[in-house]
């Protein structure tokens, strides 16, 4: 009966009403938000060479686009728990309008540093489409929905690389980049508002649960108090390997990646203290049963994540040159082949969702994945130019089905977790994705892609040992939404989802 219900679902994704409704215009969102974020990657060379940029500058520019997603995705968790997902994807789309107009008509490389930085926290974004999606799906479908999510939004960064040159192209003259650029400021302008009116945080009988406390993630344990302080230093810290990249390509002084890193000890030293003051009555043992959650599943998922998205967000970045000089491809040609990576999202994630969906264990279902992508990265690091490079492009497609489809098991798992605070669980567990690629990236800047992959399959072995001890999540299979007493204990709160609602 699952599995027939499950050919239902696919069918009714070519529906435009009730919550498949709110799920295209979520997932368009998120598509949108990728689009704008990794605007400045086609036109990379164009930009250098018009500005007089060296590979230096436009790598610290490369940076930029990443440096403040880590600590907006923490942010916007706890925003979107507060606020609701409407308001905070339609703020995120609009506010991204600003650093794109500045981007394209930026004539200085400190003006784009500027407005790059400011662009990575659209990147961000993300996280708010898993909550939304989750609040209008009902756990028995909620994989396949944050996969087509997660899925077909990603592929905005892909679309960004095919699209922004034509259009570039078609608009024509020396700027035709600025034009490109600046027109996805506009649109992501002109859906935000439009995306405002357009949906509702939850159908019509079903109530938006919030934090108690604001300020942390709040947690129902004392080794949940201690795993939640811990989760902080990587994030953190990967913000000081930041620097430290940016000084060593001259960007920064040394005295000021020295006064950042402190200033970053701070805020880690001003988390911590928040941490503890939200979780007081985890402290003192005060929470009650039903309300308690294990937070070993945070902290497993975010590992999990840091290896599947993190290892997409490297290998996008490193394949075009890895063909390149493995086969002794052009750049057209290298850069064409390695993008099959990029299409694979469009089925694979949804069907990582989908199967957590169907095969009774989310956590199983996990697993699997993750030993399956180990074996996947083994292959890849034996990859040498005596290959035929029609093997190495069908090994890289079946490792990236492999990595996005864990990816889309991991978030089938992350809104079950504890449904009121899954805005922040998500942004952790999502910026543990950010803080994997970043980490693979300098394991490649200083070792090479053989040692990059065989360091990608090591870790996904270690992820897939974590989730031995990853709890299932509690009806994760229920066909609607069944609220937690401890969550819902004012009597005009509906605890049922309709499945059926239109927006």
């Amino acid at each position: 009966m699952r599995r027939l219900a499950a050919v239902g679902r696919i069918a009714d994704l070519w529906s435009f009403a009730g919550r498949f409704r709110v799920l295209h215009l979520t997932w368009f969102a998120f598509f949108l938000s990728f689009v704008v974020w990794f605007n400045f990657a086609p036109f990379s060379s164009t930009i250098g060479e018009q500005l007089g940029l060296d590979r230096t500058q436009l790598a610290t520019l490369a940076l930029c686009n990443v440096a403040l997603t880590v600590p907006a995705r923490i942010l916007i968790g706890m925003a979107l728990d507060r606020w609701g997902p409407r308001r905070v994807y339609a703020a995120i789309l609009v506010y991204a309008f600003v650093p794109c107009t500045v981007f394209a008509v930026a004539t200085t490389f400190e003006v784009m540093v500027a407005a790059r930085l400011a662009l990575s926290v659209v990147g961000a974004g993300f996280v708010v489409g898993i909550r939304m999606v989750a609040e209008w799906f009902p756990p028995a479908e909620l994989g396949m929905a944050e996969g087509v999510y997660g899925g077909w939004g990603n592929f905005g960064s892909a679309s960004a690389a095919f699209t922004l040159p034509t259009m570039a192209a078609v608009l024509g003259g020396p700027n035709g980049w600025r034009w490109a650029t600046g027109v996805t400021g506009v649109m992501a302008l002109a859906y935000g508002l439009h995306y405002l009116r357009a949906v509702r945080d939850t159908p019509d009988d079903a109530a938006y649960l919030r934090p108690r406390r604001q300020g942390a993630l709040e947690v129902t344990s004392r080794a949940g108090v201690a795993g939640l302080v811990a989760l902080q230093i990587p994030l953190v810290g990967v913000l000081v390997l930041l620097a430290w990249c940016l000084q060593q390509v001259g960007f920064l002084s040394t005295s000021v990646m020295w006064a950042v890193t402190g200033v970053l000890m701070l805020v880690l030293a001003a988390q911590v203290r928040a941490i503890l003051r939200v979780n007081r009555p985890a402290l003192a043992g005060d929470v009650p049963a039903g309300d308690r959650y294990p937070f070993r599943s945070v902290a497993i998922l975010s590992l999990a994540y840091a290896v599947t998205f993190g290892s997409e967000l490297a290998l996008v970045s490193m394949l075009p040159t890895f063909f390149g000089e493995t086969f002794g491809l052009g750049v057209v040609a290298a850069g064409t082949t390695a993008s099959a990576y990029a299409f694979m999202n469009l089925c694979s994630r949804p069907t990582g969702g989908l199967c957590s969906d169907l095969l009774g264990s989310r956590r199983r279902t996990l697993l699997v994945l993750l030993v399956s992508l180990a074996g996947g990265f083994g292959t890849l690091a034996a990859i040498g130019p005596a290959w035929p490079l029609a093997l190495a492009v069908t090994a890289v497609m079946a490792c990236a089905f492999f990595v996005q489809a864990g990816a889309g098991a991991t978030y089938a798992i992350v809104p079950l977790v504890k449904r009121r605070v899954s805005g922040q669980i998500s942004g952790i567990v999502g910026a543990y994705g950010n803080v994997g690629a970043l980490l693979y990236l300098t394991v490649l800047l200083f070792a090479g892609p053989t040692v990059l992959f065989a360091v990608m399959g090591f870790s996904a072995l270690v992820a897939a040992l974590a989730c031995r001890w990853l709890p299932e999540p509690q009806r994760s299979f229920e066909a609607a939404h069944v609220a937690d007493i401890a969550e819902d204990r004012t009597p005009e709160r509906p605890i049922v989802h309709a499945l059926e609602t239109r927006a």
